[in-house]
């Protein structure tokens, strides 16, 4: 698929018994179904071709060799198929009789995969017919080619190098160490596990929380497929309850005691790019034996969920969990700061915006933790030509319900004589008008902080930093930032939360009416009726997608194409091409000539996975070229 997309599949055919042929012919059909959806990888339960619960009728040749020609049938009909199938089967080798997997491509055989734990406890009993894996890969010949046998295999595209598939079986995934931890550090990607775990109460979520763990464990793709109806139902009952997970998370899960075949799309670019960055994660493949293929990815869509705030948790629970979490996390930060210094004050410039609104209720939260009076917070508004009565008075308001010290500085006068001294006109309303305010504002905040014998908090976020959004030795600069790791999307959820759990009506209130104001410097004058007239989202793009670009970009490292095609599908139904492509491409350009405001901030707690502290997450040369990156989205431009 595109990207570095697998569009994989984890199938429940309907079984008999000890029926090879029934058996084959659904493994057959579901292979075709799942061809018709643009599968690339199938896998089937343990031991699928005879069925899992034969009991002593393994033991029978006439069901070994149904099972092996079954198996080759299946072999034959992935020819000219571009599809990889993991079918479990049982296979007789040197006397012994082994729970194997068998992957299939292209009419040929790549591997036999024995299964390495057998278990042999409560209702389970599989070393009265089968044995452990050997503890060496061996060549053999398994119908009419030679092929591998053995755990220590793993399976690589020729044309997608970070494609490589592992293969453990049911019960390894349970033991104390799976076979799986192996594979991925000898490079495996995706791991399928035929499986046959049978069902009693709460053991499904007991499952899936070890599926999920364990390809969060492996920073990888996990694809287990499970026994379900048509097993014996003497003593246990199976349900087939699939689940294909990626790196923690649940792509897409069967509901229970009903066969068919779920799909999920699992991105090993992605979990390549990740176990790049992560140094615990060491590679060796030095045990064992590589067996490339020419599978060659399809060029179709995908199907799968993108989220447009990757930033914000969607569950309203864990939402709320995640705010106070975040908000603490700030609290606590500056209350070490504070401890620190030994100072009773701290000064911060109130607006009457998102920002520092955040600020300040972090700020108040910080001194209830230190048992400090609130009056030490010295909250400074400072109105100049852009300010609206809408903003000022939330900014009031606001201190005063905190119980913060309120102190109003007019900068009118100062910047009106600034432009005077460096013969600027006032009536040219360029960068120099802008910037000499927000400049302005910063000096008399410095000033407050050694008045009152104190620091500045900074108030700027995440989104603003890397799009360079700040004002260089003006709102760029503070003593301490909060808000430094926190991006927009998820600033407006932390004043919504706080909103919504106040007991204080007058503060729901306040910040209610903050949360819908537009968001703006005011560094212009108000339009003819007093409102806003400097829109910050009309000049630099909407802040939704620069932190959608900024998560993929930075936490997920894509490429600006990959990033431009996953934009589409996840606001399908607000941007177009067009507009995707235009803040796109303004996010690179910004976020590269804008990494010297980055290079010297001031301290800030991080609270989320992502973050640009200097000294922290991201180093990056102030002086870094943006032309490859741009390269491609000149082609991006071109094609379109």
């Amino acid at each position: 698929m595109k990207f570095g997309f697998i569009r994989t599949a984890a199938a429940t055919p309907y079984v008999k018994v000890a029926d090879c042929d029934h058996n084959t012919y659904n493994i057959i059909k579901c292979i075709n179904e799942a061809v018709k959806n643009n599968a690339e990888l199938i896998v089937f339960p343990e031991l699928a071709v005879t069925g899992y619960t034969c009991g002593d009728l393994f033991s029978q040749r006439c069901l070994l060799e149904g099972a092996m020609e079954g198996l080759e049938k299946i072999k034959i009909y992935t020819g000219g198929k571009n599809i990889i199938a993991v079918v479990g089967f049982p296979y007789k080798y040197l006397g012994n009789l082994y729970n194997c997997a068998a992957v299939l491509y292209n009419g040929k055989t790549l591997a036999v995969v024995p299964k390495s734990f057998l278990p042999n406890y409560n209702e389970f009993y599989e070393m009265r017919w089968f044995r452990e894996a050997l503890n060496e890969t061996r060549i053999i010949d398994f119908l009419g080619e030679e092929v591998p046998f053995g755990t220590d295999v793993i399976i690589q595209s020729s044309f997608m190098p970070e494609f490589t598939l592992g293969v453990e079986i049911c019960e390894d995934l349970w033991s104390v160490i799976p076979p799986s931890l192996n594979h991925a550090l000898a490079g495996a990607t995706i791991i399928a596990n035929p499986s046959a775990g049978n069902e009693i109460t709460g053991k499904d979520v007991y499952r899936k929380s070890l599926v999920e763990s364990q390809s969060a464990r492996i920073i990888g793709g996990y694809v287990y497929a499970c026994a379900g109806e048509g097993e014996s139902t003497t003593d246990v009952v199976y349900s087939g309850h699939n689940l294909i997970c990626e790196n923690g998370v649940t792509l897409s899960e069967s509901k229970r005691f009903e066969n068919g075949i779920i799909y999920g799309d699992i991105d090993v670019y992605k979990m390549a790019s990740e176990r790049q960055r992560n140094t615990s994660f060491r590679t060796d493949d030095s045990n064992y034996t590589i067996v490339e293929t020419d599978f060659k990815p399809n060029s179709c869509d995908i199907d799968r969920f993108i989220d447009p705030a990757p930033f914000v948790p969607k569950d309203l629970k864990k939402r709320a969990k995640r705010c106070e979490e975040i908000i603490n996390i700030q609290a606590y930060g500056l209350k070490k700061r504070i401890e620190h210094i030994g100072c009773e004050n701290v000064v911060i410039g109130i607006s009457g915006g998102l920002d520092s609104t955040q600020a300040l209720i972090v700020t108040a939260r910080a001194f209830e933790l230190a048992g400090m009076d609130k009056k030490g917070i010295i909250a400074v508004t400072m109105p100049c030509f852009g300010t609206t009565d809408r903003t000022y008075n939330n900014a009031v308001s606001l201190v005063k319900e905190l119980g913060a010290t309120l102190i109003e500085v007019n900068i009118k006068k100062a910047v009106m004589q600034h432009f005077e001294d460096i013969g600027h006109d006032p009536d040219v309303h360029d960068l120099t008008y802008e910037n000499s305010q927000a400049r302005e504002r910063t000096m008399v905040l410095m000033n407050m902080a050694s008045k009152y014998k104190g620091f500045v908090v900074g108030t700027g976020d995440l989104s603003e930093l890397a799009l360079g959004w700040a004002t260089y030795n003006g709102d760029h600069m503070s003593m301490y930032g909060v808000n430094c790791s926190i991006p927009k999307t998820l600033i407006k959820y932390l004043i919504q939360y706080v909103a919504d759990t106040t007991e204080d009506k007058k503060l729901k209130e306040i910040l209610t009416d903050i949360l819908d104001t537009p968001v703006s410097p005011e560094l212009l004058p108000p339009d003819e009726n007093g409102e806003i007239a400097q829109i910050t989202e009309d000049v630099v793009g909407p802040y939704e997608l620069h932190d959608f670009f900024l998560y993929n970009m930075m936490r997920l490292g894509f490429e600006p194409d990959k990033i431009y095609y996953l934009s589409q599908i996840a606001f399908k139904d607000k941007y177009d091409k067009k507009t995707l492509y235009k803040w796109l491409r303004n996010f690179y350009w910004r976020f590269f000539s804008q990494q010297f405001k980055r290079s010297c901030l001031p301290d800030g707690p991080k609270v989320g996975s992502v973050s640009l502290s200097p000294r922290g997450d991201w180093r990056m040369p102030s002086d870094a070229s943006v032309n490859e990156w741009m390269k491609v989205l000149d082609e991006i431009r071109d094609k379109e």
